[in-house]
């Protein structure tokens, strides 16, 4: 993997504040403190074993935990109405891991499941965000919460002068037949051009067009769609060669490549207009 050029870009920031964004008695952060970065891996442990029955490796702690997180940033939504320390607040969360961060602790999460060497070391001009282990809360998942975790993020981009997001995005279920019609969807309509292209790992590669074209719904896919997939889908991201299962997690996975460069205007515009409040 190369290492980035630091050559600041115009949507930089010239700092990060504590808040990158509140509406309401809700605030957006990065963790600073290890209490802060331990409730974010409970709650992980809550969303993903407790509720979607995760069998992968979990600390003693009832935490989700691997060798990643030390070298990331984790992003935190609060609730200040909660009473009690800040680090009791927490009620969603999302994990960044920078390109330069990825060098020193040797790749990315996602290359345990796609070939993303290629595309990395392709593109040494730009600086690459891996976004990964996205929960919220079952009460807290509403569009206010997704709005303050894409205005935290877009802040973070801004002053990391990020140039690509990307990252692994899931169905829930190891049967990638199952997801057939959302899985063909995205095979068929939102696949990346060559120059972005990223395949799933020939051993783990199942494909995604399980459904002719002619015979896709696209409204029946988009709603059979996790939302999650489709918030990035909006942003305008595309989708990797190939589904790849996660056992541990229990789930099909697909690969989501979103350069800055293809974020339409109007989102710009708005999540740009909210981080100018908190930089």
């Amino acid at each position: 993997m190369s290492q980035v050029d630091s050559t600041p870009s115009p949507f930089t920031a010239p700092h990060l504040a504590p808040v990158l964004g509140r509406i309401g008695t809700m605030e957006v952060c990065l963790a600073q403190t290890e209490d802060e970065i331990a409730s974010s891996q409970q709650l992980r442990f809550k969303v993903f074993f407790d509720e979607l029955g995760a069998k992968g490796s979990a600390t003693m702690e009832q935490r989700d935990a691997d060798r990643f997180d030390p070298f990331c940033d984790h992003l935190l939504v609060y609730d200040t109405s909660i009473a009690g320390p800040k680090h009791k607040q927490i009620v969603g969360t999302y994990r960044l891991l920078r390109s330069e961060k990825a060098f020193e602790t040797g790749g990315f999460y996602s290359a345990s499941e796609y070939s993303i060497d290629r595309l990395v070391n392709a593109k040494p001009e730009l600086r690459f965000l891996e976004l990964g282990r996205s929960c919220v809360l079952p009460e807290y998942r509403s569009k206010r919460t997704v709005e303050l975790l894409w205005q935290g993020i877009w802040t973070y981009c801004r002053h990391h002068s990020i140039g690509v997001m990307f990252g692994c995005a899931s169905f829930h279920g190891t049967v990638p037949a199952a997801h057939a019609l959302p899985l063909s969807f995205l095979q068929h309509n939102c696949r990346a051009t060559p120059d972005w292209d990223v395949q799933a790992l020939p051993a783990l590669y199942h494909a995604m067009d399980l459904v002719p074209s002619e015979a896709i719904n696209p409204k029946v896919a988009l709603f059979a769609m996790p939302p999650l997939i489709k918030g990035y889908l909006r942003l305008g991201a595309m989708i990797g060669d190939g589904a790849v299962v996660d056992h541990d997690f229990g789930t099909t996975d697909v690969f989501i490549i979103l350069p800055v460069s293809r974020i339409s205007e109007r989102y710009i515009s708005h999540y740009a207009a909210e981080a100018k409040r908190f930089v």
